[in-house]
């Protein structure tokens, strides 16, 4: 048994630039700050541990204009108490610590708390994916865009390898993106390609119904929230009915009452995004109930930097996940941190041979 010690936190801020205009849900981005959590013994670095809070605009709770003071102000309670090095008790201490208003900000303080148990060496948990170089399948990201823009990013994907497309829907003229599934599927290459769709809530209730039946024709594997957030009896309805697989992601974010959520609407599928659920041990919290209620789920990084997909990379090995996971999104940027992180064939995988750049 250690006794519990003094540590030193601080954090560093870059801003990362995409490499192309990223359209969402919400408008497009060009830039996004990240916050890298820096934790060591006083005056010792030779044993660092690295953590992001990284709050996503328009989806994370703590998405705050005061953020980095917010952040700052927690961090300085971090070096105030004493911590005890031991997995499970690094979890539960910053849960006590950090409200769950603050999603990325325990996840940040997590990630950082575990790695510096490890050794400093980017290893959060013990997983196949770091330990073993095991590689974690993956879906191709299509970005919203224009018919051309998107066009484009199926034809790279599909060169690249990919057996699993998510592409996100509601944002052009829906004649048009049924044309570019179209396009997909008489594409020779994708005969047998795995099919996703994220609405991020664009359909009405009483046009959604006929908007799946008309998705069903392409061989969708699930669509994830086709309305908006908080209309829990319908989508319950559309989970009953839909002839596509329901999958819930921002219905999750911000909620505690986990089984009301899941009881409530039934869903075939939740994707999991820990940054913004409030880390680690919210997410096996919601892992435990799905497979305790038979529903599938998978992970999704949420545009963080590569210190954050790393973590997230991390988690998702422990499951032995078959499911393509929606962690393809470390090459969207032009500073990102060199990183082991390779993403090929379809697959991510962590070069054990490969170097870190430190974050400055």
């Amino acid at each position: 048994m250690t006794l519990p010690v003094h540590l030193t936190f601080s954090y560093l801020k870059r801003m990362l630039l995409f490499r192309f205009e990223a359209g969402t849900s919400r408008g497009v981005m060009h830039t996004r700050d990240v916050f890298w959590i820096k934790v060591h013994r006083m005056g010792d670095l030779d044993q660092v541990g690295w953590g992001e809070a990284a709050p996503l605009i328009g989806l994370s709770p703590d998405f705050l204009p005061d953020f980095e003071e917010v952040l700052g102000k927690f961090l300085a309670q971090a070096n105030q108490r004493s911590w005890d090095l031991e997995e499970e008790s690094l979890l539960q201490q910053v849960k006590a610590l950090v409200p769950f208003s603050l999603p990325s900000i325990r996840f940040g303080l997590e990630t950082a708390l575990l790695d510096f148990l490890n050794g400093g060496r980017k290893r959060i948990l013990s997983n196949t994916f770091f330990d073993q170089g095991v590689p974690i399948p993956i879906n191709g990201l299509i970005w919203m865009g224009t018919k051309e823009f998107m066009l484009q990013q199926i034809n790279q994907k599909l060169g690249e390898g990919f057996t699993c497309l998510k592409t996100k829907i509601g944002a052009i003229d829906f004649a048009q993106e049924l044309e570019i599934l179209r396009y997909i599927r008489e594409h020779e290459a994708a005969k047998n390609l795995v099919l996703r769709v994220d609405a991020n809530g664009a359909f009405s209730i009483q046009e959604a119904m006929g908007k799946l039946e008309l998705l069903q024709d392409f061989g969708i594997h699930s669509i994830e929230q086709p309305i908006a957030v908080g209309q829990w009896k319908a989508m319950r309805e559309l989970a009953v009915k839909s002839p596509i697989p329901i999958a819930l992601d921002e219905e999750l974010i911000g909620k505690l009452a986990k089984e009301e959520v899941l009881n409530s609407i039934q869903p075939q599928y939740l994707i999991l995004k820990p940054s913004l659920l409030g880390g680690i041990l919210e997410t096996r919290e919601w892992i435990q109930l799905a497979e305790k209620m038979g529903i599938g789920w998978w992970m999704t990084s949420a545009l963080e930097s590569a210190i954050g997909l790393n973590a997230i990379s991390q988690l998702t090995s422990i499951y032995l996940p078959s499911l393509p996971q929606g962690l393809g999104t470390g090459k969207l940027y032009h500073n990102n941190l060199e990183s082991p992180l390779l993403v090929s064939n379809g697959e991510i995988q962590y070069q054990q041979e490969g170097v870190w750049e430190t974050p400055s």
